[in-house]
């Protein structure tokens, strides 16, 4: 996949660029609390994320015996609270340097998540990670969600690159990130320190690395390969 130019990067962000697992842990259980329900610990929160806020609900339900008719109601109090939480949110060690040193270099940078594109914006600007993202697609930009290719067709055609002209690397570190990555295709940068539940060797990837340090190194060479 030589490259004439440098390559747009887009990212994952929960689990990829961001720790958000306490705020999501802290938000469900407010609405857990608020409807007299049992309350969950952080690692079980930190199992559910990757999918998006339905599917993290509906582990919720599934995981706490409650009766799904309450479902609407549980996800609406939810995004009331989350959609500006991110004072527990923390970035992982190296991200602000990585990617500075990425748009240094002339890489454009994009994000493509579950989660919901009001929250993305929300924790970006907190972050200050807004002013170098040429692209956002959150969890509601399209009717699908990752794994299904289309979310990250999107910021690619954004970002000038296509999946039958795929001048562009995905960093992700989930199995919702992979299987998306192999479905566009599209070489895929697997970031070992977030959410992912299965081995790293059983997901699909070109290179693994566990500290941002590293990443504008293995762009380089998955660049020049």
């Amino acid at each position: 996949m030589t490259m004439n130019t440098p390559c747009p990067i887009i990212f994952d962000l929960d689990g990829t660029l961001i720790d958000s697992a306490p705020d999501i842990h802290s938000c469900a259980n407010q609405v857990l609390d608020k409807f007299a329900l049992p309350s969950l610990t952080l690692p079980q929160i930190r199992s559910f994320v990757g999918g998006g806020v339905d599917i993290l609900w509906t582990r919720i339900i599934a995981a706490q015996n409650i009766d799904p008719v309450q479902k609407p109601a549980l996800v609406a109090a939810f995004m009331q609270r989350y959609e500006h939480a991110h004072d527990l949110t923390r970035m992982y060690p190296g991200v602000q340097q990585a990617l500075e040193r990425l748009s240094d270099n002339g890489h454009p940078l994009g994000i493509c998540t579950n989660k919901p594109l009001h929250a993305t914006h929300s924790v970006l600007r907190h972050f200050g990670l807004d002013r170098m993202m040429r692209t956002v697609v959150g969890g509601d930009s399209l009717p699908q969600k990752k794994p299904n290719p289309a979310p990250l067709r999107l910021a690619m055609r954004q970002m000038g690159a296509t999946s039958t002209n795929p001048d562009a690397i995905f960093v992700g570190d989930s199995e919702f990130d992979a299987e998306c990555a192999a479905a566009v295709p599209v070489p895929f940068l697997l970031y070992t320190e977030g959410y992912r539940k299965s081995p790293a060797t059983d997901l699909p990837h070109i290179e693994m690395f566990d500290r941002f340090e590293d990443l504008p190194g293995l762009v380089l060479s998955v660049a020049n390969a």
